[in-house]
Parts: structure tokens; C-alpha cells; sequence
């Protein structure tokens, strides 16, 4: 409603005029003086900005982001966001590519590591470089190893979420049953294989970890192996899988062996299934996220103490590291500028250190901003859970390396398809580690081949 002025015209006009007040005062839109005059303001309505946050958290994650929500909202009443769970990271994804060409899509999407190559390829974003060279934002407040992963062509496309490495987990009280070391867990793969033997018995492998193509990324990173050509396809666009090297073979024929042996057992694709036999004490040693560790330590009752150590790596490996795994947010450049510069608002938001305390101890995430370990909620939850600390200096031990930094690839979520069925077929006695690997780095390097002849230059 328009604002209206007082003028000497009698007592009806007076009236009228104070009614006419009260009418606007009682609308829905807020208004503010006219800072240009100093007098009566004409009245501007306050636009509420809507966005929607598309994600694919579940469970503990999915009530930890709709808090996170609700939270902003309520203190930034100007910005109103909306999560939306969209399914599992493929489903999402594929849901974004079936909304190209349309404005039906979101205006912020949570997307898995591995599409990271694809979403820059895609033209369907704005990178977050274009806000924080604009705000001047101050990259060094957050996680260096974290940034590196997401960082191309020295620009920062999407901004870090929701993070983790692998670790090892171990059961302390059946490594003092079998006469290991409870606070020497093994460090390589020699190591590993020794404590499976020596934690094996009546038949019963000592340890397993899920055939998981994340996994085999891990493996080479920790040798300092580049997954794919060109730098990792960091230096310019991968043409080729680098998963028939020594690295992949070494890996696998380690894995085998301990099959063979019996020391090992191989329990499917599903990282739950190997959890459930490692909190069930059926094995005394794993390898997953650092985002289960508060599932592994509630799910085993109390039953065992728990203990964590560094992803395992050969004994000749002389340096390397993990890769992040998890997901970054990023803003589609499909909307209008006031929505996109509101979605920016959101993830700085999303980045302070209070924030990323909360969500650490709600998730198990890394949190991705430094200053989030002098929040007394995170310092709490570090002391509840002490075997966190392993995950954070695994993080910062890793080597800064085009290997630790991550491969690039468009077809990444098909090429760990890939990698795990040749991991499946090896470990089934269907051929030799060599053979299963370049039967599946051949197929890779077709794919990632159809899919850069598609991508505009």
C-alpha cells in the first residue's frame, strides 16, 4: 500500500488520513521510511527470498539439516529455505539432470564428491569463488585439505559440507585376546594382514571390509597414486584410468590373499552388513566412514572397547593420505540473482564455526571450518568420543598431492560401479587382480572418452 500524507484540509481529512494509517499498519508488508527524503516513507515491502535446498540426507542427517533450516530462518526472516530429500546422491543427481532445461530444479544442491566433475562440466552453476572474491571471504578460516579437494583450476566451486575419511576400526578387547597391542593398531598392509591371522579363529576370519569402490580411491591415495591420468584429471580433463597400475594391483592382490587365507571374509558391497559383523564381535577389525563412528560405538552396546587408527597403506609407501569423501553445496546459476546471492547467505551461514560444531556432533561430519574445535559442544563430543581425533589427524597428515587432492572424472559414480565389480569378480576366484583391473580400467577409459566428447569447450 502506497504511503499516504498529511495535509491541512479540516478535520475529515485528518481522520481519513489516520484511518488510512491504520489500515497500512495492519498489512501483511512491512514498511520503511525513504531514507532519500527523511519524510513519511513511501512504503516498501520487505520481499521474502525463497530457496530450495535439495539434499540427500537420511535419518540423524536429514533432522540435523531441517534443524539447520529452521535455525536460519528463523534469524534471517528475509531468507526462507526449504530442504528437500531427494533420495540417495545418484537418485539426486539424476534428478538434476532431468530437470536441465527447466527452472524446476533447486536453487542448492547437496552432490557427492565424485560428481564434482560434472557439476563444473554441466554449466548449470555459479561457483562460490564469484561470492567470496565479492565478500572477500576468508578461505583460510576453513580446513586446507578439505578446500584443496573442491578447489579447480585455482577456483572454489561449491562450498564444502558435509565430510569424511575412512578409518580403520578395532576391537581392543579381542586385540588383548589374540596378544596384539591394543594401542598399536596396524598401519600397513603387511601389519593388517598379520592382525588377521592373529585375530582369526575356529575357522572364523579375523577381519572384512565392504567391497566399496570409495575404498580403492582411498588405497591409491595413501600411496600417493593418481586414480587417473593429467594429474589426476586436475592438470587438464582425464582420458585415462590409472586403476591397472601397481597401486590397484598391490591392493588387490593383498585384499585377495587374505581371502584366500581365510583371514579376511567378504561380505558384499554393503559397508552395513561389515559393521554389523564388527559390532556384533563376529570380526575384530573394519575399515568405514568416520561419519559411522557414533553408530559403531552405540551399535556395540558397550560390549568392547572401540579403537581407531590410520587407513593402512604398504610398507614401502612412503607418503600419501585420504581423500575427503561427502558432499559440497552448490548454487545453480538457473535463478535469479537475488535468489542466488541468498543461497550465498545460506552457506556462509552454514560454514561458521557454531554451526559446524552442532552439525559435526549431530552427523559425525568433519566439521569444515577450523575454529569449530573451540566450540564447547564439539570439544564435548571429542571427549565423548575420543576415537574421533584419529579421523582429524589422519586429515591433516595427509600428503598435499595431486593423489590426496582427488581424481576428476565425469563419470566417476559409473566408474566405481565398475571398480566394484571388478573387485567382486577377483575376490569370487573369476580372475586375477592384473586382468579384473584392466578389463575394468579399459571400460573406464571408454566411458570417461563418450563423455568428453560431449562436454563444450
Amino acid at each position: 500500500m502506497n504511503g499516504f500524507r498529511l495535509k491541512k484540509r479540516g478535520t475529515f481529512a485528518l481522520m481519513l488520513a489516520a484511518l488510512m494509517l491504520v489500515i497500512s499498519a495492519c498489512g501483511t508488508k512491512a514498511e520503511t521510511s525513504s531514507p532519500a527524503s527523511g519524510a513519511p516513507a513511501e512504503a516498501a515491502a520487505v520481499e521474502t527470498t525463497q530457496l530450495t535446498w535439495w539434499h540427500s540426507m537420511s535419518g540423524a542427517g536429514e533432522k540435523a539439516i531441517n534443524q539447520l533450516a529452521s535455525d536460519f530462518n528463523a534469524s534471517h526472516p528475509e531468507i526462507q529455505v526449504k530442504p528437500i530429500y531427494q533420495g540417495k546422491y545418484d537418485e539426486s543427481l539424476n534428478k538434476l539432470k532431468a530437470s536441465m532445461g527447466s527452472d524446476s530444479g533447486p536453487d542448492i544442491i547437496q552432490v557427492y564428491e565424485i560428481g564434482s566433475k560434472f557439476m563444473i562440466d554441466s554449466g548449470m552453476i555459479t561457483p562460490v569463488q564469484q561470492f567470496i572474491d565479492k565478500d572477500q571471504f576468508d578461505l583460510s578460516q576453513l580446513e586446507p585439505n578439505i578446500i584443496r579437494y573442491y578447489t579447480i583450476d585455482g577456483k572454489l566451486n561449491a562450498m564444502p559440507f558435509n565430510t569424511s575419511n575412512p578409518i580403520l576400526y578395532y576391537n581392543k578387547d579381542m586385540f588383548k585376546a589374540a596378544g596384539l597391542d591394543p594401542e598399536n593398531p596396524p598401519k600397513t598392509y603387511e601389519e593388517f594382514e598379520q592382525a588377521a591371522k592373529a585375530l582369526a579363529k575356529d575357522g572364523k576370519p579375523g577381519a572384512s571390509m565392504a567391497i566399496y569402490g570409495w575404498f580403492m580411491e582411498q588405497f591409491f591415495a595413501n600411496q600417493n597414486a593418481d586414480y587417473v591420468n593429467n594429474g589426476n584429471g586436475r592438470t587438464e580433463a582425464a582420458t585415462e584410468s590409472m586403476l591397472n597400475s601397481e597401486a590397484g594391483v598391490k591392493t588387490l592382490t593383498w585384499w585377495k590373499k587374505m581371502i584366500d587365507d581365510k583371514t579376511l571374509s567378504n561380505l558384499g558391497r554393503s559397508t552395513d552388513d561389515t559393521t554389523a559383523a564388527f559390532t556384533a564381535q563376529q570380526i575384530g577389525m573394519t575399515l568405514d566412514s568416520t561419519a559411522g563412528l557414533r553408530k559403531i560405538v552405540e551399535g556395540s552396546g558397550g560390549k568392547f572397547e572401540l579403537g581407531t587408527g590410520f587407513l593402512p597403506r604398504p610398507a614401502d609407501a612412503k607418503e600419501g593420505g585420504v581423500v575427503v569423501g561427502g558432499a559440497s553445496l552448490y548454487i545453480m546459476n538457473n535463478k535469479s540473482e537475488a535468489q542466488q546471492q541468498a543461497a550465498w547467505e545460506f552457506i556462509k551461514y552454514l560454514a561458521t564455526p557454531e554451526v559446524q560444531a552442532n552439525w559435526s556432533v549431530a552427523t559425525g561430519y568433519f566439521p569444515i571450518t577450523t575454529a569449530a574445535y573451540n566450540e564447547q559442544v564439539l570439544k564435548d563430543n571429542m571427549a565423548k568420543y575420543p576415537q574421533f581425533q584419529t579421523a582429524v589427524d589422519q586429515l591433516h597428515a595427509s600428503a598435499d598431492s595431486t593423489a590426496t587432492s582427488g581424481a576428476l572424472m565425469g563419470v566417476f559414480p559409473e566408474a566405481r560401479q565398475l571398480v566394484e565389480g571388478a573387485i567382486e569378480t577377483v575376490l569370487n576366484g573369476q580372475g586375477t587382480p592384473q586382468e579384473a583391473l584392466d578389463a575394468a580400467a579399459k571400460q573406464i577409459t571408454d566411458k570417461i572418452a563418450q563423455y568428453n566428447s560431449t562436454v563444450k569447450k
